[in-house]
């Protein structure tokens, strides 16, 4: 291994496979790779080391243990406002990298995926679940906007009538589901995900690496196009950091019992 990707804490593991494959992998198999706040800032520096690493022609993300990655972890203390304005920066510094990235990202999607966790699914250039792997968007049903990605890239995989839908609704999807409407490239068996993700990555390793990486800055343009909506989006998340809903939705799972959003107790109610 190189001086890059030196940096980490043992959360998030890189590692160099052949002809030029790099293997990312979410590491707290006990938390379901659910994201600390300070994984989030190591992720945008390994994406940054990604950028400029000669080394590297195509990057494979993946979950240690069952699952992908389940978004922020709920269990730490509350965010405070000093908290959500950095990770609203470090939103913003993620996507804009990982589209300004040049070489080939694929996700190997080998359990649930939610949040943050299907955003970086969604956002490789190539994506590969498991059959039987749970998809969520999922900001909703914890109280806040759906940031992060679904605003810049659902409807583009799979229009705007079944972006609204499970995005509003946080309604689960199966891998094989996502593949029959567009949201993910291909559907395989568990035990498949990995390794077809590899071979794919060796694949494209031994490509054109001028021609592919020409065809993915064309090709995102049309998400970099967006990027207004994504902002957007990302800072209607934070604010809703602040909100009481948000507040509840945390301590109800802490608490193991469903949410009663306060915005939801007098909704529909007949007016006086």
């Amino acid at each position: 291994m190189s001086d890059l990707y030196q940096h980490g804490t043992g959360d998030i593991l890189v590692e160099r496979k052949d002809n030029g494959v790099l293997l990312i992998t979410f590491n707290r198999p006990e938390r379901y790779n659910a994201f600390t706040l300070p994984m989030f800032e190591e992720m945008n520096r390994i994406w940054a080391d990604v950028e400029r690493d000669d080394q590297t022609c195509v990057v494979v993300v993946t979950g240690a243990g069952k699952a992908f990655c389940t978004g922020m972890d709920v269990t730490q203390p509350d965010p405070t406002h000093e908290d959500a304005l950095a990770i609203m920066e470090t939103e913003r510094k993620r996507t804009s990298t990982i589209l300004r990235i040049e070489k080939p990202i694929i996700s190997a999607i080998n359990g649930p995926a939610v949040g943050y966790g299907l955003s970086t699914a969604l956002l490789a250039d190539i994506s590969i679940a498991a059959d039987d792997a749970v998809l969520i968007e999922g900001h909703t049903k914890v109280g806040v906007t759906a940031g992060d990605h679904a605003a810049l890239i659902w409807p583009l995989l799979v229009g705007m009538a079944k972006t609204k839908y499970y995005v509003l609704t946080s309604e689960k999807l199966s891998g094989a589901e996502a593949e029959r409407i567009g949201l993910v490239s291909l559907s395989v068996p568990r035990e498949q995900v990995l390794p077809r993700a590899l071979e794919v990555a060796s694949q494209l390793a031994r490509g054109s690496q001028q021609a592919l990486r020409f065809t993915k800055r064309a090709l995102n343009t049309w998400l970099t196009n967006a990027a207004p909506q994504h902002e957007l989006s990302t800072a209607l998340e934070i604010l809703d950091f602040a909100s009481a809903d948000y507040a509840e939705a945390r301590q109800a799972f802490r608490e193991k019992r469903p949410v009663d959003f306060p915005s939801a107790r007098n909704a529909g109610a007949p007016a006086k």
